[in-house]
């Protein structure tokens, strides 16, 4: 039964460090949002790609990390726990999550060529506020999504505490 324990842990602690990183990555492509919609707004034809590529690859990563690793992970613990309440719920929040996800795709698409980057220069105002609404909405589905998921299954701080400094 300890041992048990102790792979439930490292199994469960792993995801709970693999949403860290991911929360970082988050982080890290909205302070590159932030720099874009900054230089957008003193002047867009000043723009380079460079830094739309720059933005639009850490919101791929960021994206992407979440559909092939974090959403998996969150289900396959929600299966391990048997909460089909929060696979239910996780379905549900997944189908909301595609709106963003294809708007950032549309972003992506819109300005992957240095040629469309240029014909699309003058959107990109319309198209950060755009990004800048969808990725609001997607954070808090995702922390919806992550709190019914994961912070359900995890032991409570002082227990978690308790446990480490059993098995060390």
């Amino acid at each position: 039964m300890l041992e048990n324990c102790r792979t439930a842990q490292e199994r469960w602690g792993g995801v709970h460090r693999m949403i860290d990183r991911w929360i970082d990555a988050r982080r890290e492509m909205l302070v590159a949002f932030m720099d874009l919609k900054e230089a957008c707004d003193i002047d867009e034809e000043a723009v380079t790609k460079a830094r739309i590529d720059n933005f639009s690859e850490l919101l791929m990563d960021y994206i992407s990390a979440g559909h092939f690793e974090i959403y998996p992970q969150l289900r396959q613990e929600a299966e391990h726990f048997n909460d089909h309440e929060a696979l239910a719920v996780a379905d549900k929040l997944l189908e909301r999550l595609e709106m963003s996800t294809q708007l950032a795709l549309d972003f992506e698409n819109d300005y992957s060529t240095p040629t469309r980057c240029q014909h699309y220069l003058f959107r990109l105002p319309a198209w950060l506020e755009r990004l800048g609404k969808g990725l609001t909405e997607r954070f808090a589905l995702e922390d919806q999504l992550i709190g019914r998921l994961h912070a359900a299954h995890s032991p409570p701080p002082a227990a978690q505490a308790t446990t480490r400094a059993t098995f060390q």
